[in-house]
């Protein structure tokens, strides 16, 4: 489903956890099937930190994407930091094209 491709064009999605956990309040990814993708996250599937939020019983909304975009894209948000600073449920409002 997630091809490691940084050339393959995709969807990037930030997740908003329902409430934190531990230090985390939010989780950015890459997919070529955003549907299948969030899919696997509620049944606790795919990445470590949202298997934690399924077995704790928190839950997420996705709350942006950008596309479409590839890993490359994915990997500069991360490095940037500061999820809270792309969400619109932390009282953000992203400028268009960011």
């Amino acid at each position: 489903m997630n091809n490691v491709n940084t050339g393959q064009l995709g969807t990037i999605y930030l997740l908003h956890f329902d409430r934190p956990y531990e230090h985390a309040r939010h989780y950015l990814g890459w997919t070529t099937d955003l549907a299948a993708r969030l899919a696997e996250h509620r049944r606790g599937n795919g990445a470590k930190l949202l298997a934690a939020l399924a077995q704790r019983e928190i839950g997420f909304t996705l709350v942006r994407t950008w596309q479409p975009a590839d890993r490359n894209r994915e990997r500069q948000i991360k490095i940037q930091g500061g999820l809270s600073r792309s969400c619109p449920f932390c009282g953000v409002n992203p400028r268009k094209g960011t």
